[in-house]
């Protein structure tokens, strides 16, 4: 009995160290994949970490943990394609991700965040934008080409109304989702070099617990160094 007792503790200890806790579950499939591992990471103090990992062998579903304070952008990463990632926005609750080692990142679905269906949306939409600017950058250099200069001060006009009307719709985007992190998120991301009065206007329709989520917090330190910086000119 006392043998039994001391291996029925070990055994409570052995599974007490190896499960893994988190209010947040990463669950999924990447088909195609047989033998490496799986790496889920983030971004803290400026590094990428990495929070938790899975050995695949042979069977390619995973399941990956993290304890999120507020929703932020996590990445899933492959030893064996270590510059591909998926990236999505965490949150607390389940996440699913489904996705094929051939295509890894063009072919994630990813479902259970309400941010990252937002992340998606808004995207999609910025995908347009950018094809309209490739377009522009191939118009502009065939005008060089052909030393065609009004259609190059043309192309350069329609080129600044393009990013004119993306800025835009970024703001617009986040300022109607205040009560969502993607709001400062994309503030921080997408409008980076923005005048920082289009990120105030960001920052003002942000709901209470947005501002103190992660990238709310982030967000108003970025705004307060910017007009730190300005008044000190």
């Amino acid at each position: 009995m006392k043998k039994l007792s001391v291996f029925a503790i070990l055994m409570i200890l052995l599974i007490s160290c190896t499960s893994k806790e988190g209010n947040m579950t990463v669950k999924g499939n990447i088909q195609g994949l047989k033998k490496g591992t799986i790496y889920l990471q983030k971004v803290k103090d400026t590094a990428l970490v990495i929070v938790d990992s899975v050995v695949i062998d042979g069977n390619s579903n995973f399941i990956l943990v993290d304890n999120v304070k507020s929703p932020e952008i996590y990445y899933l990463t492959l030893d064996k394609k270590s510059d591909e990632h998926i990236t999505f926005f965490g949150d607390k609750g389940e996440i699913t991700i489904e996705s094929k080692l051939d295509k890894l990142v063009y072919a994630a679905k990813i479902k259970g965040s309400k941010n990252q269906t937002l992340l998606e949306q808004h995207s999609k939409m910025i995908k347009k934008f950018t094809d309209k600017q490739l377009d522009l950058i191939k118009a502009n250099f065939e005008a060089q080409r052909d030393r065609d200069l009004e259609m190059i001060e043309d192309i350069s006009k329609k080129e600044k109304n393009l990013l004119k009307r993306r800025y835009l719709y970024t703001v617009n985007f986040a300022v109607t989702h205040g009560k969502s992190e993607i709001a400062p998120y994309l503030a921080l991301t997408d409008l980076y070099y923005a005048n920082v009065s289009l990120l105030d206007t960001i920052n003002n329709s942000l709901s209470k617990k947005v501002k103190n989520s992660k990238y709310g917090l982030e967000l108003q330190k970025y705004i307060d160094t910017i007009k730190k910086s300005e008044a000190n000119k």
